[in-house]
């Protein structure tokens, strides 16, 4: 049996780890990071919780003879991504990321792309006095100097900060359709919106709104991430790996 194992924690790792378990000789382990405190669980054998940076990973890479590794995290989570290619080149292991495409925006979209979060919190005093903060809830505390703004945030769990910018929060997940945003938006009175360049169709709507209703849209580019081989779809991923299983059997005679 060949060893697989994904770091997970977005909608496509959970729907690859199910598409995989058709393949016959391989165990698919999925691996999350546990900061969603009820995550949708993953088909097959998984793992919560971080595994103490490169070395940690590269220890149980080792300890649990893993043949393959695919990075499926989100698009933001840098150090993880760092982390398993350090230790897949160290180990000697296939590496694959699978990353969704970013979004684009269009000749009728008003975005103003920004590299971090400093840097979109600078641009906000200029753009109105209500903010959807669409962010998740690690990084709310970047804006919570702006006390003469209100914002509506939405996150998956409560936030554990002790400090976050005066407004409303919204508990819910995803995905969120164009109908619901665009009133979410005109019921809030929202006037300018700040959220990650995230990718994929759970989170689109509210890029739909926001054009549809006229509203700036303050984006946060993509971090860089490792070098490495890398497929957007999930087709490209499973073919990967079939290759990867062919070249390891044809190997083995």
């Amino acid at each position: 049996m060949k060893k697989l194992l994904i770091l997970g924690g977005t909608g496509d790792a959970l729907v690859l780890a199910e598409r995989l378990q058709q393949i016959s000789g391989l165990t698919v382990i999925s691996s999350l990071a546990g900061r969603t405190q009820q995550p949708v669980l993953p088909v097959g054998q998984m793992r919560i919780g971080g595994f103490g940076g490169e070395q940690g990973l590269i220890d149980y890479l080792k300890a649990h003879q893993i043949d393959f590794l695919i990075d499926a995290t989100h698009p933001f989570a840098r150090q993880i991504s760092e982390n398993a290619c350090g230790a897949a080149l160290t180990c000697g292991v296939p590496f694959l990321i699978l990353e969704r495409s970013a979004w684009s925006a269009t000749l009728e979209d008003h975005w103003l792309e920004v590299p971090d979060h400093q840097a979109a919190a600078n641009l906000l005093p200029q753009l109105g006095q209500r903010i959807f903060l669409t962010i998740g809830r690690q990084e709310l505390g970047f804006y919570a100097h702006l006390q003469d703004l209100w914002f509506l945030m939405r996150s998956i769990d409560p936030p554990d900060l002790s400090e976050i910018p005066p407004g409303e929060m919204l508990l819910a997940k995803g995905p969120f359709d164009l109908n619901a945003e665009r009133e979410l938006l005109q019921k809030y009175q929202i006037q300018a919106i700040v959220s990650k360049n995230s990718g994929g169709k759970a989170t689109y709507g509210k890029i739909l709104a926001a054009r549809e209703l006229g509203l700036p849209v303050v984006m946060i580019q993509r971090p860089k991430t490792p070098a490495g081989e890398r497929v957007d779809s999930m087709e490209q991923a499973i073919e990967w790996l079939q290759g990867q299983l062919d070249y390891s059997t044809a190997s083995s005679f």
